[in-house]
């Protein structure tokens, strides 16, 4: 079975579409089609279904995708550990990092990275935690930042390298800013404005309303951080943030839960995956600088 065969495979089960998969794989549409076609025959299986202008992954094709994401993986893998056997650097990171720590925690760190390794090409995703975990597994990613408890997975080895409270935002002249804590219920009794299902602040907050068999009253919903405090400050709705992110607004303030919630943040890789040697570069920056461990 020819490996380039199943890429292409990989890649037209990826995008539905033969043409955006060769688009993607700079090759020609009726290589790519003939590729396939003989994949197909060399198996005696239907891979995929052609509807006119759609594709879809017969039974049989699904078995092999799943297949393909490993093979594929563990050759990129081992063509990076021989190439680094021979002392090349491979030279890149590709990480995901969710928008509040990529806005808040992360400038200073990936500065500070670029700064003492030029050489390396450092390429930031953002995301929500569901998507970044997914595409790390997927192996599009090398290294994604996660919160341990609201996405475990099998799959993945992590490290914490920071500890954090998630803290209730309100304006200066809501009650909130007069109390020391804040109740779950006394949170669920306001409006919200959150962010998008899927990270991890939104999360937690979805998993302490079905703990409390509360739907809470979600207003506004939104991943831009600059809005979400806008919307705050002009008192249209209260929020859930970290304390990093309102230490330059006045016009907010953040008080824990009187039940604390914390935030375990790690840096994580796919268990079965190789780590070469830039992505550990950059593990070992990031936990060299955590102040859990300074």
């Amino acid at each position: 079975m020819d490996i380039k065969h199943l890429r292409y495979f990989k890649t037209v089960a990826d995008l539905n579409s033969f043409t955006k998969a060769a688009e993607k794989l700079h090759i020609a549409q009726p290589a790519m089609s003939m590729a396939i076609r003989k994949l197909e025959e060399e198996l005696d299986l239907k891979l995929l279904h052609r509807y006119d202008r759609k594709i879809s992954l017969t039974d049989e094709g699904e078995h092999l995708y799943r297949h393909a994401n490993k093979i594929l993986q563990a050759t990129e893998d081992a063509i990076l550990e021989m190439q680094e056997l021979k002392g090349l650097l491979k030279g890149e990171v590709r990480v995901g990092i969710p928008s509040m720590l990529g806005s808040y925690y992360f400038p200073p760190i990936l500065m500070a990275f670029r700064h003492r390794y030029p050489q390396l090409t450092l390429t930031v995703i953002d995301g929500g935690a569901g998507k970044l975990q997914r595409l790390l597994e997927q192996g599009e990613l090398d290294l994604a930042v996660i919160v341990d408890k609201s996405i475990p997975s099998k799959n993945l080895e992590s490290k914490v390298f920071l500890q954090e409270q998630m803290m209730v935002i309100s304006p200066l002249d809501h009650p909130f800013a007069s109390l020391d804590s804040v109740e779950y219920a006394q949170l669920f009794a306001e409006e919200l404005v959150m962010f998008n299902t899927g990270f991890f602040h939104r999360n937690v907050v979805d998993d302490l309303a079905a703990q409390a068999g509360i739907t809470p009253k979600i207003s506004f919903e939104t991943n831009l951080i600059p809005l979400i405090k806008s919307i705050v400050k002009q008192g249209y709705a209260i929020s859930t943030l970290m304390a990093m992110v309102i230490e330059d607004e006045p016009g907010l303030v953040a008080r824990p839960f009187t039940k604390p919630v914390w935030l375990d943040l790690s840096i994580a890789w796919r268990k079965d995956g190789y780590l070469s040697q830039a992505n550990q570069t950059f593990v070992d920056f990031v936990l060299e600088n955590s102040p859990i461990n300074s």
